[in-house]
C-alpha cells in the first residue's frame, strides 16, 4: 500500500496562489524581456490583478525599429498574393486563440468580446483581400506628350509605428496593423497602455503564424516615454496616432515627427483601403516605348 501525501502537501485546488503571467515585448520575432527588467500590473476592469506586462524602455523601442527595417525589404518583396495567404492565416490563426482573447477583453471591461473578437478576425480576412487590389485601385497608365510610358503604382513607405487605440483593444490594433503590413511595410506597435494584453496576445498569434519575424514589433509601456521617440525616430517613415488622446502628446509627437520628415497618419476610419494608402508612396515610372 502507498503512503499517502505527507501533512501540509495535499492542499485543495481552490487554496492555491495564482501565478499571474508576465508577458514580453515582441521585437524580430523573438519574446525578450524589457531591457530595463521594468513591468507594471495590468487589472481588470473591477480592479482584479491579472498580468504583468513589459515597461518598454528606448532601447528596447530602437532595437524594435531596428528589426523592422531589417524585415521590411524581405516582406516587401514577397509577391502581393503571397502576402494576402500569410495575412489570412494570421486571421485562422487568431480565430483559434479565440476564447483567450475574448477572456482579456472581458476583463478590460468589453461590451460583447466575442463579437469582437469576430469582427477582428473578419477585418484582418478584408485587408488580406487588398493585397493583390491595391495596385489596381491607386495605379494608372499616365497620358504624356511623348515616346513613353507613365505609370503610377503603388509602394510601402517603409517601417511604420504604431499608436494603438484604447477601445476597441483589439479591432482598434488590427485595423491599423493590417493595413500598414499588408502592402509591404513592417509595423513597431506600442500597445494600449491600460489594456495591452490583447497586443501582447495577437503578438503570440503572429509568432505561430507565417509572418517574418520582425514584420511586426509589439511593445507594452507607457505612451509619454515612447509616444515622442517613436515619432521622431529618424529611421521610421510614417507614425500612426491614432491611439494618442492627449493633445499635448499628440502636439509633441507631431513635433518630433516633422523634423525628422515622418509623415503622420490617425484617421478616424476603422475599415477603409485608405488607411493601405496612407501607408504608400505613390511612385511614378517613366519607361521608353519600343517598337
Amino acid at each position: 500500500m502507498m503512503p499517502g501525501p505527507a501533512p501540509g502537501y495535499a492542499r485543495p485546488v481552490t487554496d492555491r496562489l495564482e501565478v499571474h503571467k508576465t508577458y514580453k515585448l515582441f521585437i524580430g520575432g523573438a519574446f525578450p524581456r524589457s531591457e530595463s527588467g521594468r513591468t507594471y500590473a495590468v487589472r481588470a476592469a473591477d480592479g482584479r490583478h491579472l498580468a504583468h506586462a513589459p515597461l518598454a524602455s528606448r532601447k528596447d523601442l530602437r532595437d524594435a525599429v531596428v528589426a523592422a527595417r531589417a524585415a521590411h525589404g524581405g516582406w516587401a518583396g514577397r509577391t502581393a498574393y503571397n502576402r494576402a495567404q500569410i495575412l489570412y492565416r494570421v486571421a485562422e490563426m487568431l480565430e483559434g486563440r479565440g476564447g483567450q482573447l475574448a477572456a482579456e477583453l472581458a476583463d478590460a471591461g468589453t461590451a460583447d468580446p466575442t463579437a469582437e473578437v469576430a469582427a477582428a478576425v473578419d477585418r484582418w480576412v478584408w485587408y488580406a483581400g487588398w493585397a493583390d487590389k491595391i495596385g489596381q485601385v491607386a495605379g494608372a497608365v499616365n497620358p504624356v506628350a511623348g515616346p513613353y510610358f507613365n505609370l503610377s503604382v503603388p509602394e510601402p513607405v517603409g517601417v511604420v509605428g504604431v499608436v494603438a487605440p484604447d477601445a476597441p483593444a483589439l479591432l482598434g490594433l488590427v485595423s491599423r496593423v493590417a493595413p500598414a503590413i499588408v502592402t509591404g511595410n513592417a509595423v513597431v506597435v506600442l500597445a494600449a497602455e491600460p489594456a495591452p494584453l490583447a497586443a501582447l496576445t495577437l503578438a503570440e498569434v503572429l509568432a505561430t503564424s507565417d509572418l517574418p519575424g520582425g514584420v511586426v514589433n509589439v511593445l507594452s509601456g507607457r505612451r509619454a516615454e515612447l509616444v515622442p521617440w517613436l515619432a521622431g525616430h529618424a529611421d521610421v517613415d510614417a507614425v500612426d496616432l491614432a491611439g494618442v488622446d492627449d493633445h499635448d502628446l499628440r502636439v509633441t509627437a507631431e513635433r518630433a515627427a516633422a523634423d525628422s520628415v515622418t509623415r503622420v497618419i490617425g484617421r478616424d476610419v476603422e475599415e477603409s483601403p485608405q488607411l493601405v494608402l496612407d501607408c504608400c508612396e505613390i511612385k511614378t515610372i517613366w519607361h521608353p516605348k519600343g517598337r
